[in-house]
C-alpha cells in the first residue's frame, strides 16, 4: 500500500466522520454524566465492536450478516432497547436524586464499556460497509492481511480521535455548570442516549459511529 493511497483512505474515513453518529452520541451522553475519564470506558467498548467487525471482514464473513437477515434485525433492536432502557431510566433518576451523589458513583466501568459495545455491535452491517469499504484501498498483488491491518488500526485510531474529542467537549461543559444545574446535566445525558438509539434504529447500511 502506497502512501497516497493510505492518505486517500484516511480523508476518505475523515469525510465520514464528519457527521456525528450513535456511537458520538453516546460518548456526549456518558462523558457529560460520568466525566470524560470514565467517558474513555464507552470509547474502549465502541472501539472493541468495531475491531471485531473489522476482523470479520476480513476473515470474509460479512455474507454471513447478509444472510441473516432475521438475526441482524434481533441484534440491531435489542441494541436500540437497550439504549432507549438506561437512557430513561437516567432520566427518572434525575427527578428523585438529591445532587449529593453522582451518577457516575452507580455505574461501574464495565457496564460503561458495555454501553460502547451494544451501540457498536447493534449494527452487524458495519461488516459489510468494511468487506465494501478495505477493497477500494487494496493491492491485490500485496499480501491483503497486512493492508487490512493498516486500514483497520487506522480506522480505529481515527475513531478514537473523534470519540475522545466529543467526551472531551462535553465533560468540558458539564464541569462549567452550577451544581442545580446537575439535573439537567442528567436530563440531557439520558436525551442524548435515547436520540443515540433512535438513530441507531434509522440507520441502514453505515457502521456505528
Amino acid at each position: 500500500m502506497t502512501i497516497e493511497i493510505w492518505l486517500l483512505y484516511v480523508g476518505t474515513v475523515l469525510i465520514f466522520m464528519s457527521t456525528p453518529g450513535p456511537s458520538h452520541l453516546l460518548m456526549l451522553s456518558v462523558s457529560m454524566s460520568n466525566g470524560f475519564q470514565r467517558s474513555l470506558a464507552t470509547a474502549a467498548g465502541d472501539l472493541t465492536a468495531n475491531a471485531i467487525q473489522i476482523l470479520l471482514a476480513g476473515l470474509g464473513l460479512a455474507a454471513v450478516v447478509i444472510a441473516s437477515r432475521h438475526g441482524f434485525t434481533i441484534i440491531k433492536w435489542a441494541g436500540v432497547l437497550y439504549l432507549v432502557w438506561i437512557g430513561l431510566r437516567q432520566i427518572i433518576a434525575s427527578f428523585r436524586r438529591n445532587g449529593d451523589s453522582p451518577a457516575a458513583a452507580t455505574i461501574s466501568l464495565k457496564q460503561l464499556w458495555l454501553r460502547g459495545f451494544v451501540t457498536s455491535a447493534a449494527n452487524p452491517k458495519a461488516v459489510v460497509f468494511f468487506a465494501a469499504l478495505f477493497p477500494q484501498f487494496l493491492n491485490p498483488q500485496d499480501p491483503l492481511a497486512p493492508q487490512i491491518a493498516i486500514l483497520g488500526v487506522t480506522y480505529i485510531f481515527i475513531d478514537g480521535c473523534f470519540l475522545a474529542a466529543y467526551g472531551k467537549g462535553a465533560s468540558w461543559i458539564a464541569t462549567r455548570l452550577k451544581e442545580r444545574h446537575k439535573a439537567w446535566v442528567e436530563r440531557a445525558s439520558g436525551t442524548g442516549m435515547i436520540l443515540a438509539a433512535v438513530l441507531l434504529g434509522l440507520r441502514d447500511n453505515e457502521p456505528s459511529r
